[in-house]
């Protein structure tokens, strides 16, 4: 089976390639790869190169294939496999194998990583219980779930402690006082998302950010209404506006502090900022994942002692908080579908990862079966005006007011004539 695939060859180095896989083993899927969304993480992965520590130093000689947020379709079961897999059936990838070398796929493998036309996925990916069923259509949803895994994954990370007793009450507060800073990204608008439609829901969510139209957006796509009809009050807040942004966000608890604080930037002054919007028992979540291997910032140890605030951080997520995010995506409650902002062929993902941090906009969603540049919905009208297939997909996501959805991915499959086994 031959393959396309975009892969990283070295620092900046990030390249399409055409090759032919080998012949599966007896313990090894092969597998179609329909949709991967872009994530921060394979931007530093392709900054990084072989200083990576999930990437290979030999990637000149066996390039790593990139992307890790993929779904697809079973094409062929090695025979050891014929009990527990399908040929036809569709499957969404936890990427988060957890070995300790911290190898896994999108960084690590040359037949293993989601922008691929086809990928082979091996023994110890599929041991590790690293390929989970899919019964939905919308494949859209289906690579949004590892994003949204990560986020569940932080949530449920947090924790707090009563005093003398030596057990942490995993999650965070419910009922209690939950700040998001940096939040209006992609990632930032899921977590608003889970923390409002989620099974642990606090009684505040103020969501701070510096972009009036990041933060414009997030409230258009989850209002505060929205949060009100739960039972939670929703603020956003432009911390630009504010001339002493830790007093002014405290005075809105009353002065106690925030119960958790997730952060989704690795920015010193915002890692700070949380720091200082904790009250007695928070939780600082530090979300967003530096590149440098010194990134050092000052906490507050008087208040670790005497208030037991406490930090802690995450990457990725587990096989039940995928589980998790599919089931609320299936269920209607969460809408991954609000972090896409752009749509793009296989042969746009080299300029996109290696420019991510520089283009606008949330999550780039990648198909690899098709050849398109990397284009933003919010330009599907204009570009409409002299190219059906955009006058279509405009018409397609005008409903969901410029939301990626089900029927605009099915037009776009169809039109480049991608078979997704449905």
């Amino acid at each position: 089976m031959k393959t396309k695939v975009a892969a990283i060859y070295g620092k900046k180095d990030v390249r399409l390639r055409e090759f032919e896989l080998p012949e599966i083993t007896d313990d090894e899927l092969l597998v179609s790869v329909v949709s991967d969304s872009v994530c921060l993480s394979t931007y530093k992965a392709a900054l990084l190169g072989g200083e990576h520590k999930r990437v290979p130093e030999d990637i000149a000689d066996h390039p790593a294939v990139t992307g890790h947020e993929c779904a697809g379709v079973i094409v062929q079961v090695g025979k050891n496999l014929t009990n527990r897999f399908e040929a036809g059936k569709r499957f969404v990838l936890q990427p988060a194998m957890g070995l300790p070398s911290g190898y896994s796929a999108g960084y690590s493998y040359e037949t293993f990583g989601g922008n691929a036309t086809y990928m082979i996925i091996p023994k110890l990916a599929i041991d590790l219980g690293c390929v989970l069923p899919y019964e939905g259509h919308y494949f859209a949803a289906a690579s949004l779930a590892e994003p949204m895994c990560c986020i569940i994954g932080a949530y449920h990370a947090s924790y707090h402690t009563t005093q003398y007793v030596y057990e942490h009450q995993m999650g965070i507060k419910a009922g209690g006082n939950l700040a998001l800073l940096a939040c209006a990204g992609p990632m930032g608008i899921g977590a608003i998302d889970y923390a409002i439609n989620g099974d642990v829901r606090p009684a505040r969510v103020v969501v701070v950010d510096i972009d009036e139209q990041r933060l414009a957006r997030a409230e258009q796509l989850l209002p505060v209404a929205m949060a009100a009809e739960k039972g939670i009050e929703l603020v956003y807040i432009n911390s630009k506006t504010l001339s002493d942004p830790a007093a002014m966000l405290r005075e809105m608890t009353g002065g106690a502090g925030f119960d958790d604080v997730f952060v989704f930037a690795a920015v010193a002054e915002v890692i700070e900022l949380g720091d200082a919007l904790l009250g007695e028992d928070g939780c600082l979540n530090f979300f967003a994942g530096p590149t440098g291997k010194n990134f050092n910032v000052p906490f507050n140890f008087y208040n670790a002692h005497y208030g037991s605030t406490h930090i802690v951080g995450t990457s990725g997520g587990s096989t039940g908080d995928m589980e998790e995010a599919l089931a609320l995506t299936a269920a209607g409650r969460i809408q991954p579908s609000y972090m896409i902002t752009h749509i793009g062929g296989l042969d746009a993902v080299p300029d996109t990862v290696l420019n991510l941090p520089h283009i606008p906009g949330g999550k780039k969603l990648i198909y690899n079966g098709i050849s398109l540049p990397l284009t933003a919905i919010e330009d599907f009208a204009e570009l409409g005006k002299t190219d059906p297939l955009f006058a279509l997909l405009a018409e397609r996501v005008a409903p969901t007011h410029g939301v990626w959805n089900e029927q605009a991915e099915q037009a776009l499959l169809n039109h480049f004539g991608v078979s997704t086994g449905l």
